[in-house]
């Protein structure tokens, strides 16, 4: 997947690339075809998401339901929210 359009909010992506390699995020925003915004809640967070290029990225099919609705009614989230919602990712490693 090189571009965007099948990215959602709320979607869990891994970083393969980068000093972040193996962690993992959640999608917080799209720039544009290439760009997107990410945050795990803990070494980024909300109020200093990551500009991640999409080819260095492993996109899961998973989107978080409940955090894909607060982003698009732009509801309060925290970073103890992402990393709760994380948490099960982290443990498949």
């Amino acid at each position: 997947m090189e571009t965007t359009s099948d990215i959602h909010l709320g979607q869990v992506v891994r970083s393969k690339a980068g000093r972040d390699k193996g962690k993992v995020f959640v999608v917080l925003g799209v720039v544009d075809d290439e760009y997107v915004l990410i945050a795990d809640g803990d070494y980024r967070g909300l109020d200093a998401p990551k500009k991640k290029k999409i080819k260095h990225l492993i996109v899961y099919k998973t989107v978080l339901e409940d955090l894909n609705e607060k982003l698009r009614t732009k509801q309060k989230i925290n970073n103890a929210y992402i990393r709760k919602a994380l948490d099960p990712f982290y443990n498949e490693i």
